[in-house]
């Protein structure tokens, strides 16, 4: 897999994919906000991978928004009329939340490895991650108050499910930066380590771990969470009682019961790729 903002890498059902702008500071251009999601789909699409670990390189996760996503004039025109010029910006923002939705929207678990500044476009981006782990020099900042604006692409409706909300609001009116530290003491993220490569080290640790349960029990389990967070408790157990007679079979656990009495380590069929309607 080829991409501008992107290196990918797939090895025992891990997929990795790491930011390498690290010159930009792993800004978020165009080709970023374009390339996102068509990666991660097309990982998630493949049937082989279980888990994507998305990575930066340089000091920096990410300085975030690459302002010239907003100042490109074909993309967001600053002069016409007012009705649609309103429009068109409102349809461009809906596309920047899309891209990192998508990391929602695929079957498998997606973590993110953060060193050093998490700033702006790049909070929004893990908080649409399943888990988040840092390096101690890491910090996270809501940076467009600072800037003048109020951030959309997704920090401000999904940070309050991962934290106080108080602590939120105060992220969110001062701007300041949320010291790794505090980000672990408030359940932000999972883990600190103490450098980059143990960190990496720490988390695709912790995605061999994932990629070594059945795919399709793992699917269950994110489709349920997300689906939790944002429905009631009775809707949501309605809803995993419909999945589980559609989905649950015993193949796999009959596999893992196996492999416990032999002290092996259970083989489990991929899930199936995602195809179009009319490909075999």
């Amino acid at each position: 897999m080829e991409f501008k903002s992107f290196a990918v890498s797939v090895e025992n059902h891990v997929a990795h994919v790491q930011m390498c702008r690290p010159d930009a500071l792993n800004s978020m251009n165009v080709d970023f906000w374009l390339e996102l999601p068509q990666c991660v789909k097309a990982l998630d699409a493949s049937g082989d991978v279980r888990v994507i670990v998305i990575s930066s390189t340089g000091k920096h996760f990410s300085a975030g928004m690459d302002l010239a996503v907003f100042t490109n004039p074909k993309a967001t025109p600053m002069t016409g009329d007012p009705g649609r010029m309103g429009e068109n910006l409102r349809r461009v923002v809906m596309q920047l939340q899309a891209s990192l939705s998508a990391l929602e929207e695929v079957r498998v678990p997606v973590l993110t490895a953060i060193q050093g500044g998490c700033i702006g476009g790049a909070l929004d981006m893990v908080c649409a991650s399943d888990s988040r782990y840092c390096t101690d020099d890491a910090y996270f900042t809501i940076k467009e108050t600072e800037l003048g604006m109020t951030a959309d692409v997704g920090t401000l409706q999904r940070l309050p499910k991962l934290m106080p909300q108080g602590v939120v609001r105060e992220l969110a009116y001062t701007g300041r930066k949320l010291s790794a530290q505090e980000a672990k003491n408030l359940g932000f993220v999972n883990e600190v380590y103490e450098s980059h490569a143990a960190l990496l080290d720490g988390v695709m640790t912790i995605a061999q771990r994932i990629a070594h349960n059945s795919p399709l029990a793992v699917a269950g389990c994110k489709e349920m969470l997300n689906y939790s967070r944002d429905h009631s408790v009775q809707d949501s157990l309605k809803y995993m009682a419909t999945w589980q007679s559609g989905m649950f079979r015993p193949n796999d656990m009959m596999k893992t019961f196996a492999a416990k009495s032999t002290g092996a380590q259970a083989e489990f069929e991929n899930i199936w790729p995602v195809k179009g309607l009319f490909e075999v």
